[in-house]
């Protein structure tokens, strides 16, 4: 699956990106969506997508298509900085985590800005600074 941005369908995995930067979403921010496949031996990708005008990419997995297992979101930030003409001191931004019950919903929410970012889980937020 693949496309600019996420039609409005209900899902059990959505993302929200905000730039703290200049304080707007985080729309030209190209995400892919893997899962583990074969054991653990490898990602197969499942969506390819940007965050729509406020941010958000609500309609990840279809309804149905979530399958107990770990999932990576990918959010490639130095493509996303290089269009506005700025450097980021992360060419990358990888979430792994794992989906254990398949009829829960999962958000992965993102604060991004050239240099620290911030990601957590259903609002739970943890840091990361540049050393």
């Amino acid at each position: 699956m693949e496309g600019r941005g996420v039609e409005p369908v209900s899902s059990p995995l959505t993302t929200h990106v905000l730039d703290t930067a200049s304080g707007s979403p985080a729309r030209s921010l190209c995400l892919r969506l893997p899962r583990l496949e074969d054991h653990g031996q490898q990602w197969t990708e499942l969506r390819n997508s940007y965050p729509d005008p406020d941010g958000r990419c609500p309609g990840l997995l279809p309804p149905g298509h979530t399958k107990a297992g770990t999932y990576k979101l990918f959010f490639d930030t130095e493509g996303s900085w290089r269009k506005r003409g700025q450097e980021s001191f992360y060419p990358y931004v990888e979430v792994v985590f794992t989906i254990t019950n398949e009829t829960h919903e999962v958000h992965v929410p993102l604060l991004l800005s050239p240099t620290p970012h911030t990601a957590g889980a259903d609002g739970q937020l943890a840091s990361s600074t540049e050393f």
